[in-house]
């Protein structure tokens, strides 16, 4: 998997996140998720807390992208990715946990995002180039 450095981590804790997905007709959506944050090195994650048009994708063909940017600073990611779903682990418990603490809804699942490739979301000539991907 692709590795997250310290100012991507530090971007995605500190800047709203948004999730994009599409649809098993090829169909995009794209919203805000507030919840998102970095499980590990490799790994986002956030609380799935609707059930509807994100939820619905992901569970048809898992692919995720999530982009955020610093706009002040005129810099940004995007991590792109396959989800995993957590309903009843140890994962699953800190995501309600994570939630409680901040008096936001219950989860429904906690949902994984396994980052393949990162991409840059900066101003200039380096817009859109490949930071990082897995090894084909």
């Amino acid at each position: 998997m692709a590795t997250l450095t310290p100012a991507m981590q530090t971007m995605i804790a500190e800047q709203l996140n948004f999730l994009a997905t599409a649809d098993e007709h090829g169909n995009p959506q794209v919203g805000p998720k507030g919840t998102m944050r970095v499980l590990d090195d490799h790994r986002l994650i956030y609380n799935e807390e609707t059930g509807k048009q994100a939820w619905h994708n992901l569970n048809d063909n898992h692919k995720a992208a999530v982009a955020v940017v610093d706009r002040p600073a005129l810099k940004g990611f995007r991590f792109e990715g396959t989800a995993e779903f957590h309903t009843d682990d140890d994962i699953y418990r800190d995501a309600q946990a994570f939630a409680q603490a901040r008096k936001l809804p219950a989860a429904i699942a906690a949902v994984v995002i396994n980052v393949h490739r990162i991409y840059r979301l900066d101003v200039g000539a380096v817009a859109g180039d490949l930071i990082e991907a897995d090894p084909e």
